[in-house]
């Protein structure tokens, strides 16, 4: 197999770099998300991307080693790496594993904004707060971050200007839990 692969790439010399390219762009994608289940929590999720990872990151580099006098190959392989953190963050996006605390501080429609979330089916607690021109309300929602564009539209269609920050959560203990 080493030998028909050496003629397929002596023959396209492209295929190379290209190659470790894909290699990188795929390793870092699922290295991204083996970070981010492992911060989550997630131990079996954890494991396999951590497992494939390496076994990856392996034939990549022993690619880019044995070929080092190509400048193509180090290239392709930086390029992999960039790339692949932009792409595994676009899917980690996309499948939004996890749970959010979305915090909600509104000058006038606080009740409004509560009672709204609320209606959508999400818990919201409301707090009295002072803020720097006066007296505030801070609702604070924790969803999943699936759920989170849905508050946010909620949020926007009450008060546009409305302050509002999401923080990834682990939970602990209760609480309720739209399903």
């Amino acid at each position: 197999m080493e030998t028909d692969l050496t003629t397929l790439f002596s023959q396209y010399p492209i295929l190379m770099p290209l190659s470790i390219f894909v290699l990188r762009v795929v390793n870092m994608a699922l290295d991204t998300l083996r970070v981010l289940y492992t911060v989550r929590g997630r131990v079996r999720e954890a494991w396999i991307f951590g497992f494939l990872t390496s076994l990856i990151f392996v034939v990549a580099i022993s690619i880019v080693l044995t070929n080092l006098e190509n400048l193509w190959n180090v290239i392709a392989y930086a390029a992999g790496f960039a790339t692949g953190n932009v792409v595994g963050m676009k899917i980690e996006d996309r499948l939004a594993v996890g749970h959010a605390d979305i915090r909600i501080i509104s000058t006038h429609l606080g009740k409004e904004i509560a009672n709204a979330i609320r209606a959508a089916g999400y818990a919201a607690t409301e707090l009295p707060a002072r803020g720097r021109d006066g007296n505030v309300t801070v609702i604070s929602c924790s969803v999943m971050r699936r759920d989170i564009e849905r508050v946010r539209t909620e949020v926007d269609t009450i008060d546009p200007a409305a302050f509002v920050t999401v923080e990834d959560i682990r939970p602990l203990h209760r609480g309720f839990w739209k399903v």
